[in-house]
């Protein structure tokens, strides 16, 4: 079977990716693709992984947790989404180290379904407004606790990509930008779903509908229909015109208000994240998705 796991990063789509999954749940039935609602597995995964503590799972681990997932349905494909996989945001930079469950977690997922095709989904996130984020979903109310004595020039999703590869190299991974989702985000559904580039998809208009104006959204639907782009290309450059001049600001506008999260502070982790997704998108092993 194959087995789509979405693994956040935390602080991006926000679950708006399994919604819009959710909503073609009938049509990829069809083709044997299953997705089940996250209270299916989230918790059970989770507990399970706990249980195992470290210990190999049992032969009849990965049918069980299966079965109850689907039911005792069959599928071809499974398809799970989870942000806070690895850990929830307060823990991301516990004991110093950015994701430091990533080696367990994962490893003991690899475990579990080793005689499956995994396929492992990452949207990434400017550190720069990822941390303040981070901080903001998470219980911890001191920033330098927070941190636990992490250094900016540690903040590199790379190397998280490159633990990932490192713990489960038989599995593939598909990597994107979080900021680059209003333009691929019908391509990141068909992408974890599995189905093909051209086939039909409900909601994929959701992300953008959220961050630009009624008005916008309406006028793109007709620009549309009277001039239907021939490739996904053009399509994405007609989203990002409209775009531009029908943004929701606000919801466009991060603000940032952390002590010591200075412009500079700012301008440095978004330059090193833009050389770091340069260096992600070449790494072996990995399927970059890019506007």
């Amino acid at each position: 079977m194959q087995i789509a796991l979405h693994i956040g990063a935390a602080c991006t789509d926000e679950d708006r990716l399994l919604k819009t999954l959710l909503k073609n749940t009938e049509n990829f039935a069809a083709e044997g693709i299953k997705i089940p609602g996250p209270g299916k597995y989230r918790r059970l995964i989770r507990e399970t992984i706990q249980n195992l503590n470290g210990a190999p799972p049992s032969a009849m681990t990965r049918d069980v947790l299966v079965d109850a997932i689907l039911d005792d349905e069959s599928a071809n494909r499974l398809v799970m989404s989870n942000s806070a996989f690895i850990c929830v945001p307060n823990r991301i930079f516990e004991n110093g180290v950015f994701y430091e469950q990533l080696e367990s977690k994962l490893g003991a997922f690899g475990q579990i379904f080793a005689n499956d095709d995994i396929e492992l989904f990452l949207g990434l996130r400017n550190p720069a407004t990822f941390v303040p984020a981070a901080f903001e979903q998470g219980k911890t109310k001191n920033f330098v606790e927070f941190l636990s004595g992490i250094q900016i020039e540690q903040l590199v999703w790379s190397h998280v990509v490159e633990r990932i590869r490192a713990v489960l190299p038989q599995a593939s991974l598909t990597v994107w930008c979080n900021e680059d989702t209003p333009l691929i985000w019908a391509q990141l559904v068909r992408e974890i779903s599995g189905v093909d580039p051209l086939t039909k998809i409900s909601g994929g208009f959701d992300l953008l509908a959220t961050i630009m104006t009624e008005d916008g959204m309406a006028r793109l639907g007709a620009y549309l229909k009277t001039h239907p782009p021939q490739t996904e290309v053009q399509k994405r450059r007609i989203i990002a015109a409209f775009l531009e001049r029908y943004a929701i600001e606000d919801e466009i506008v991060e603000e940032m208000d952390l002590e010591g999260w200075t412009e500079e502070v700012v301008n440095h982790l978004t330059e090193q994240y833009e050389e770091d997704v340069f260096r992600i998108e070449r790494m072996p092993g990995v399927t970059f998705i890019s506007p």
